[in-house]
């Protein structure tokens, strides 16, 4: 009879995957993707080709995602109590004492002000004011709020939905025109709203842990996930009304505005289903589906940008 095949233990952690960590790689790739979004489209806006200037997006990658990694350094530094509280976050390199809190901040001080310089000097001013004020708000806002407010969250979203109008900035302001455009706006609003639903999902699922850590969320102590659910389903709303929306303004045509609807109708029937059965199978079908609606909307946006 054959032996049972034993589970390999983990791979030990490497120095390489600790500064991965530290500098929450996997989720930065969403403020790359989204920066690169918005430089795409203002190119399409301005210059009536997807890329202009492939040395412009380059720069503005580079200085938007090494502030962006030296922000999330940052933040590991100002939570590495709570983070050894919690299950999900006790084995990152900070409070699992891997790493050395003054090498994490050089890292972070090193990154960031790269990133914001770089920007300075290889793309414009506007692009580099953005970068550190979304550094500035996820860092001294957001993360000491996290401990004080269930807001937190709200606020957490503002850096999140920046990185599309530092990539507009880039491209715009180069070509004559403003930061500030209705279009650029129109983006920040997009990513802001669909952090809403995203990221309650995540915390209703994470709430033990969360309490645990010692910060205020919105799905603290909400065990049938009714109020949680009831966030979700307010913000999905007016992330749906987005799509119209910019039919009227002639931002996009019907292609986002019919696909951008149905996509955004799908996800409120999701956020239902999870008030009605306020359970972790159903909380997770919709945070599965806002990982799919990002690209998704995107994508449909792109086609549909007029």
């Amino acid at each position: 009879m054959a032996r049972k095949k034993k589970d390999s233990p983990p791979a030990p952690p490497t120095a390489m995957g600790d500064l991965a960590t530290l500098t929450k790689l996997n989720l930065n790739i969403f403020v790359l993707v989204t920066t690169l979004f918005g430089c795409l489209l203002a190119s399409r806006t301005y210059y009536g080709v997807w890329v202009n200037d492939f040395g412009l997006l380059l720069h503005t990658l580079i200085g938007t995602a090494c502030t962006a990694f030296g922000s999330a350094a940052f933040n590991q530094l100002m939570e590495i109590e709570e983070d050894a509280r919690m299950e999900r976050t006790a084995d990152r390199p900070l409070p699992s004492r891997r790493m050395m809190p003054v090498k994490a901040f050089a890292i972070g001080w090193g990154l960031s002000a790269f990133g914001i310089i770089h920007l300075a000097l290889t793309v414009n001013a506007a692009s580099a004011y953005l970068a550190a004020a979304a550094l500035g708000t996820y860092v001294f806002l957001y993360t000491p709020l996290k401990r004080r407010s269930s807001t937190n969250t709200l606020l957490g979203a503002v850096p999140g939905a920046i990185p599309p109008m530092i990539g507009w900035a880039a491209v715009a302001t180069s070509a004559g025109g403003s930061w500030m455009d209705g279009q650029s706006w129109f983006l920040f609003a997009v990513l802001f709203l669909w952090q809403m639903p995203h990221f309650v999902a995540i915390s209703w699922m994470c709430r033990e842990d969360y309490e645990k850590g010692g910060y205020v969320m919105w799905s603290n102590g909400d065990v049938s996930g009714k109020k949680t659910a009831a966030i979700a389903i307010f913000f999905t709303v007016l992330l749906t009304a987005l799509a119209p929306v910019a039919m009227v303004l002639s931002y996009a045509n019907m292609v986002w505005g019919i696909g951008g609807t149905l996509a955004g109708l799908y996800m409120l029937w999701l956020c239902f289903k999870f008030k009605s059965a306020g359970d972790r199978p159903s909380a997770r079908k919709l945070f599965f589906y806002t990982l799919i609606y990002l690209p998704l909307g995107l994508g449909l946006l792109a086609v549909g940008w007029s």
